[in-house]
């Protein structure tokens, strides 16, 4: 008898051989079934109608309102396989990732019918019929055409042409179509035709398809589900970027392919129907049944890639008004409308273009911008030309959301999406190895604007905590992932959906940052001007931006470079980390070397041999000195030297602007130290916050001692500035120390120390909770990090925050419409449970049941996992597996619970008898997190075989395969830890 197996039956041999047997049949007939799919049925053309599109009644499933199949299943973002075709095909160009060059989309005429009707949204998915005429050009003598097809049935498919230069002649001729078929992995379709299409001359590809539209998958055409006016409704929407496209209609789909598009939308009458371009017209047409359905078609786009095509079917109400001619209108649901809920959004809209016109001196080329706000959007906003699709959390203001960041990330978003409509839209990346020259200037942009209209925004200190702390915290030497990548690297289509990332997001911007502060804004801009104006719906590469750069840097003087701009910039985008530059101040020696994580572990591992170009921007007891360069590994630069004078004391990096760390020998820490405890006004807010920030980082990583790090916190009594609190605090009190008992003999030391200086800025700040809480509104800084603030202060014991949670709490108890402030809302409501009995804990359940939003319902779910009472917390899982009376569906209540302290034993003993349920309920993925979340302070190898064998039975035999090494890793890491943790005792012990 053999080992069970992962669901725990025991299978015989002959059983086995069965099952074997049965399979290979399966696959036999699924191979039958893709090969019959794979063939595309022919159909007659018919009469064109007034789109310029055959019309769909013509084909078999536009006239039959019969069920379309449901095959190929589209469960996840990629194919679940590969359909062969009729017969074998030898490796062609269908297994390259990149179409082949034989053929240049023109223009598309299309027409998509969804059949979204009021009140028959109940099934998950809707059928959609659709069409489309794409005119090329023929590059390359080609008897077959490829083009990226995914998920569609084809109708029927005609080649015609060569197509004469002067008026549409239906006579044209047609060039025999022999075959169609499917070769899923690299998503085309293939037109085998009967005579070769001939260099220079235009062919019109007529395609007939249809497909399924899923309810909120997000991806290609999606259909969602909402609440508007007390009824339950539906709206259809398209989020085409980055290869979706392709799932809607057949299409070249790549954003060097740009072409015009004039796009036809049938729809049912209580709907409206939105695109990119204004509606050109409405006409009627009946189907089979007798049903009347509304034609809109929308005036010609501009060249633009497929990525980019939009359209909503909706029963919306918008506001509207006009900017520069341009008419702006937000559309949402009709309740967000009549409350207001988009008059922040549009008030701010218009300026926005009317600035970045302005700045890039170069005019937003559409007539109207649509923006639509969706019940939910999981990828936030998306810039389609002409219209802009958001989540509506993102983009309307609720009457709650007064004391809060909503204000600031509505125009932090806007001002993305909009920055979009120059980068990337006017002027698109050749291939998406090059998408940060979008993301990336579109997010460095989200800052120069909200700056332009609020000049008091504090442009340095906001942009390290919104973008520079997070990807410094996760790039290093070893991660594989550059910002600009070669094309070669790519094989797989999945691999393109994995850029939108920290690093071409938040890397891409911290780069343009620091271009433009070497080169000074003004050169900056005008390199940007030259480069949109040239590369104007058309296409560009790095190297192209490089070069405009270059050629503004060589008709000035004032700015020299130690090397062109692209020797600098391309050490920055195509290798992966950064750099730790180090200075001895009393000799003047820098050097620079790779950030690794763990320094002395990982460099027997790898050599990094290359260097970077470092612009090094810095200051001099206070003034700012001249840029200087360090271009090879090692300089000596005698103007950084310091005297033994207390007032003597250097920072390099100037605001930040340099994408690196900054490390100083002992006399460098020792100075600045110094000048922090005797002013620390003289040193500015962003350079008090980049001290703090490096030292911690370089201290994790074995760079310098953690001692280093907390000598520069003994100033603190004297620091008023939240963010700076924040940056010592992220560091200070991390998530293992608050959990990890072991620890014991550190708090107590460590409550002595931070309390005695934290009570100032503590003093400040819950004086505006209890007097003004309002007056947080316009400090975004205080907004992100007061939660910071007063969860330390509670979790310290300060009895003023605990009493200042417990009259929030009782408030907003007896009174629900007393709303607790929003950036300390989680922590009151924690320690509101944690401190109460079931009592509270019920009220919690309850407000959870009647919320709608699910950002209020996870922070309750989370909140309700800070209770202290086993029996509490144990309901509390019986609740979520049995998902009875509540479904918790928002998150994995069983990860949420483990993450407490007394959390994870109870999970640890309810998986006991439960652990099939658990499973079931949240995948066997879950039982593995949930090891390591258990396990997350074990130090011996005792503890790592009792978790394994704790857990035996629970896991699938290629999960225990993986456990082992990480459950090593976090051993490793909490043994570093634990060495940490006792030098940092040592050194409070002296400090306290």
């Amino acid at each position: 008898m053999g080992p069970p197996s992962s669901s725990g039956f025991y299978v015989s041999r002959a059983v086995a051989l069965l099952l074997a047997a049965l399979a290979a049949a399966l696959l036999l007939a699924l191979a039958v079934l893709a090969a019959l799919y794979g063939r595309c049925a022919r159909v007659q053309p018919s009469d064109l109608h007034h789109s310029g599109v055959p019309d769909a009644a013509s084909s078999p499933r536009g006239t039959q309102e019969e069920p379309l199949p449901t095959w190929p299943p589209r469960p996840t973002r990629e194919p679940a396989g590969t359909a062969t075709p009729g017969h074998w095909r030898p490796p062609g160009p269908w297994d390259q990732l990149r179409l082949p060059p034989w053929l240049v989309p023109l223009h598309y005429e299309l027409e998509l019918w969804p059949r979204l009707r009021p009140n028959e949204f109940q099934s998950p998915t809707l059928s959609f019929t659709g069409r489309v005429n794409i005119t090329v050009r023929c590059n390359a003598a080609t008897a077959r055409l490829l083009l990226h097809s995914l998920f569609l049935d084809c109708e029927s498919a005609e080649v015609r042409g060569p197509l004469s230069s002067g008026p549409r002649d239906g006579a044209l001729g047609r060039v025999p179509v022999d075959d169609v078929w499917f070769a899923f992995d690299m998503q085309y379709m293939v037109l085998e035709l009967g005579a070769t299409l001939q260099p220079g001359s235009r062919y019109e590809l007529q395609l007939s398809f249809s497909g399924l539209v899923y309810r909120d998958l997000r991806e290609g055409l999606f259909f969602s589900i909402y609440t508007d006016q007390g009824e339950r409704r539906a709206l259809l929407a398209s989020q085409m970027e980055p290869t979706f496209a392709r799932s809607v209609f057949p299409c070249f789909d790549e954003p060097a392919l740009k072409a015009t598009f004039n796009i036809t939308i049938i729809h049912h009458p209580s709907y409206g129907a939105l695109s990119n371009m204004p509606k050109l017209g409405q006409s009627e047409k009946r189907d089979v049944n007798g049903s009347v359905w509304t034609v809109t078609t929308f005036s010609t786009t501009p060249h633009m890639p497929t990525y980019l095509v939009a359209l909503a079917i909706c029963d919306y109400d918008h506001v509207s008004r006009t900017e520069r001619g341009q008419e702006i209108r937000i559309w949402a649901r009709k309740d967000a409308i009549a409350n207001g809920n988009a008059a922040f959004a549009l008030n701010i809209t218009g300026p926005i273009f009317s600035f970045l016109e302005d700045l890039f001196n170069i005019s937003y080329p559409l007539p109207k911008t649509d923006i639509i706000a969706l019940p939910t959007f999981d990828n936030s906003a998306m810039e389609n030309w002409g219209l802009l699709i958001f989540d509506e959390s993102l983009l309307l203001m609720q009457p709650n959301d007064q004391v809060t960041d909503k204000k600031a990330v509505i125009s932090f978003i806007l001002s993305h999406e909009i920055g979009h409509q120059w980068f990337g839209n006017l002027v698109t990346m050749n291939w998406w190895n090059d998408i940060w020259l979008k993301e990336g200037f579109a997010s460095y942009f989200e800052f120069g604007v909200i700056n332009y209209f609020n000049p008091k925004f504090r442009r340095n200190e906001v942009f390290f905590s919104n973008i520079l702390h997070h990807v410094l915290s996760e790039d290093h030497a070893l991660v594989s992932r550059a910002v600009s990548l070669k094309v070669e690297n790519f094989t797989e289509t999945s691999e393109i959906n994995e850029l939108f990332d920290l690093f071409t997001y938040n890397k891409g911007a911290s780069l343009a940052r620091m271009l433009s502060s070497f080169l000074n804004e003004n050169v900056f801009i005008s390199a940007l001007k030259s480069y949109l104006k040239t590369f104007s719906y058309s296409n560009a590469e790095q190297d192209d931006l490089w070069r405009h750069f270059q050629m503004v840097v060589d008709d000035q003087s004032k700015i020299l470079l130690p090397a062109p701009v692209k020797s600098i910039m391309d050490r920055w985008t195509h290798q992966s980390g950064f750099p730790v530059i180090t200075l001895n101040v009393s000799t003047g020696a820098m050097k620079q070397e790779p950030f690794y994580l763990g320094k002395v572990q990982n460099q027997t591992l790898l050599t990094h041999n290359d260097t970077w170009i470092v612009p090094i921007l810095w200051i001099k007891n206070g003034i700012t000195q001249s840029l200087v360069w360090l271009d090879k590994s090692s300089k000596i630069f005698p103007e950084m030297q310091v005297s033994d004078s207390d007032h003597d004391w250097v920072i390099l990096n100037l605001n930040m602007t340099g994408y690196y760390r900054v490390n100083y020998d002992k006399v460098g820490w020792k100075k600045l130290k110094q000048q922090l405890e005797k002013d620390p006004k003289a040193i500015p807010v962003i350079h008090r916050l980049q001290m703090i920030d490096d030292a911690f980082s370089l201290s994790k990583n074995n760079y310098v001692e953690i001692e280093t790090a907390l000598d520069l916190t003994k100033y603190l009594a004297e620091e008023d500035e939240i963010i700076v609190w924040y940056a010592v605090l992220v560091n200070l009190v991390t998530k293992d120390l608050v959990f990890d008992v072991n620890n014991y003999d550190m708090y107590p030391l460590l409550k002595k120390y931070l309390l005695k200086r934290l009570i100032s800025i503590w003093n400040m700040y819950s004086t505006v909770i209890r007097e003004n809480v309002a007056a947080l509104q316009d400090d975004y800084l205080a907004l992100v990090a007061l939660e910071k603030l007063f969860e330390t202060a509670c979790w310290l014991g300060l009895e003023d925050c605990l009493q200042l949670s417990r009259e929030l709490f009782k408030n907003w108890t007896n009174h629900p419409e007393n709303e607790i402030p929003y950036p300390i809302k989680s922590v009151v409501l924690c320690y509101g449970v944690a401190f109460g009995s079931d009592e509270e804990w019920d009220f919690l359940l309850n407000m959870y049941s009647n919320k709608t939003k699910e950002e209020e319902r996870i922070q309750l779910t989370y909140a309700m996992s800070c209770s202290k009472d086993p029996w509490i917390l144990h309901r509390y899982l019986e609740y979520a597996v049995t998902a009875a009376p509540f479904t918790f569906n928002e998150t994995n209540i069983m990860e949420v619970v483990a993450e407490s302290e007394v959390g994870r034993y109870i999970v640890k003993d309810f998986l006991i008898n439960n652990w099939q349920a658990v499973s079931e309920r949240y995948g066997t993925q879950s039982l593995v997190n949930l090891m390591y979340i258990i396990g997350r302070t074990i130090s011996t190898d005792l503890q790592i075989t009792e978790l394994q064998q704790f857990f035996g039975n629970m896991l699938e035999e290629h999960q225990k395969l993986t456990v082992r090494a990480k459950l090593q890793t976090i051993k490793n890491k909490n043994l570093e830890n634990k060495k940490r943790n006792a030098r940092m005792t040592a050194w409070l012990r002296k400090n306290t």
